[in-house]
């Protein structure tokens, strides 16, 4: 058994990222969890109403639960940085976040966000979680994985994400899509990436090219053998 810990940006880059991953590993015995570091929603909210505000943030964590327990996710932690302003944040106080879960779940794998996405959360996500996991003596962190999210790493120009290590899915991408439909703020209908058609013909693409149903694409960024 092994234990795997997804840093993610915001509520739905979770599963959109490595959902399909995530349920396949919690089938076959390991111990997954999660992190949100953003609280995902005053950006869209021009006021920033406080009352508004803590209602909102209090509905989508619960679907940040939801969907989790769906793809086998052992246990979901979550801050609350600002939404799509990461970089009004000092670097240090979100290391600081992901070195204390790291430190407390000890995980031998971890997924994050793709150092080139459009969104400049997902880049200073991943800034963070290589600064909290380098390769120090004593560090548990032995494979580290990119994945892409749709809407963000897509849109992004020029194209840069070419992933090396594929997962197949076949038998989790409906997971991965019933706990997408748990984000009901975040699901869009066709053509949109985040559509339920949309993350299955992704997840179709990535398959063809790897002569599989189904699959996950990542880029890897550290791998201690």
């Amino acid at each position: 058994m092994k234990k795997v810990l997804i840093i993610a940006a915001h509520p739905d880059d979770e599963i959109l990222g490595c959902g399909g991953t995530a349920a396949r590993m919690a089938r076959e015995g390991d111990e997954v969890f999660t992190v949100i570091l953003g609280e995902g929603i005053t950006s869209r909210d021009e006021n920033r109403q406080r009352e508004k505000r803590e209602t909102e943030i209090a509905g989508l964590k619960a679907q940040i639960l939801e969907a989790n327990k769906i793809v086998g996710v052992k246990d979901v932690f979550t801050f609350d940085f600002p939404d799509n302003r990461f970089d009004s944040v000092p670097l240090l106080d979100i290391v600081k976040a992901v070195e204390k879960i790291k430190d407390k779940i000890k995980p031998d794998i971890l997924f994050t966000h793709y150092e080139n996405d459009l969104n400049i959360d997902h880049r200073v996500t991943y800034q963070a979680v290589l600064t909290a996991t380098r390769p120090m003596e004593g560090e548990t962190v032995k494979e580290i994985y990119s994945f892409e999210v749709l809407s963000s790493t897509e849109w992004n120009y020029p194209l840069s994400f070419s992933p090396d290590c594929f997962y197949n899915i076949s038998e989790t991408v409906q997971l991965k899509v019933d706990a997408m439909a748990k984000y009901k703020g975040e699901s869009r209908e066709f053509p949109h990436p985040r559509s339920s058609e949309g993350i299955l013909l992704n997840a179709k693409q990535w398959g063809m090219k790897t002569g599989i149903p189904y699959a996950e694409a990542f880029k890897v960024v550290r791998l201690i053998k």
